[in-house]
Parts: structure tokens; C-alpha cells; sequence
């Protein structure tokens, strides 16, 4: 199965539609509900990230027999060190981000925690793509 889903930056009012529409379609599957609140997690970040910190982007996911499979490619300013923002607590997101209560600097810490692979690429000026696996039979 495949879905894709269109993100604009600065709309949180839809933040957290592609990981609630997710959660429906796992739970349909019957997967293990750790596995989901695992996918999930690190998926609401991941899109609240692109929210936050990017003029837009576009989120893929697969769903196999076997595994989740995430892409989330954004527009944006990109991430100028990626060792450090995996720093629980570093934050690049404006006072307005922090104000309505987001940019903790937990995203990427979260979406490692709840995702047997990551990987991020990201070019300044130009946008981030992250790639998150979770497999379901480990």
C-alpha cells in the first residue's frame, strides 16, 4: 500500500493529519499496536518537523508485509549539522513555533527512538529528506 500526503509549512492546523490517517490504516491491518504507536510517533514528528522548519513538503509511505517505509522530503532551509540537531533539546524553530508549544528540540531524538532505521539527508537551502524503516516482525 501507498500514500502520499502534502504538507504545507506553517499549517499546524492540519499537523498531524498523514500520522492520524496512517494510524487508521495500520490499525485496519491489524498491526501490533506497539509497532503503530512506534510509526506513528516517529512519523507526527517527522511531519510536524517539516511544519516547523520548511516552506512545504511531500510524505511517502509504504506499507508491506514486512515493514513501514517512510519518505518525507521537504522544501526548505535544510539542516546546516545533523549530529547536532539529534541533541535531544537543540531546536532551530522561531519564538512564534515555540510560542504555540512545538520545537522542543525532541523531534529527531523521537523519531530515532521509535524507528529501527533513519536516515537524513539535507542540503542548505534547498530541503531535507528523511527516510524512516520500521519493521514488523522484529
Amino acid at each position: 500500500m501507498h500514500f502520499t500526503y502534502n504538507i504545507e509549512g506553517g499549517d499546524f492546523t492540519r499537523a498531524g493529519y498523514a500520522s492520524s490517517e496512517v494510524k487508521k490504516v495500520l490499525k485496519q491491518l491489524n498491526v501490533d499496536p506497539v509497532k503503530i504507536k512506534h510509526i506513528v510517533v516517529a512519523l507526527y514528528e517527522a511531519e510536524v518537523n517539516i511544519v516547523a522548519h520548511a516552506y512545504k513538503g511531500q510524505i511517502h509511505v509504504d506499507i508491506e508485509t514486512d515493514q513501514v517505509f517512510i519518505v518525507l522530503k521537504d522544501e526548505g532551509p535544510g539542516i546546516p549539522d545533523i549530529n547536532q540537531a539529534m541533541q535531544e533539546g537543540y531546536s532551530t524553530a522561531s519564538q512564534k513555533v515555540r510560542e504555540i508549544g512545538f520545537g522542543a528540540g525532541m523531534g529527531l531524538p523521537n523519531i530515532k527512538k521509535n524507528s529501527d532505521l533513519l536516515q537524513i539527508h539535507s542540503e542548505i537551502g534547498i530541503g531535507t529528506t528523511v527516510e524512516i524503516t520500521t519493521f514488523l516482525n522484529k
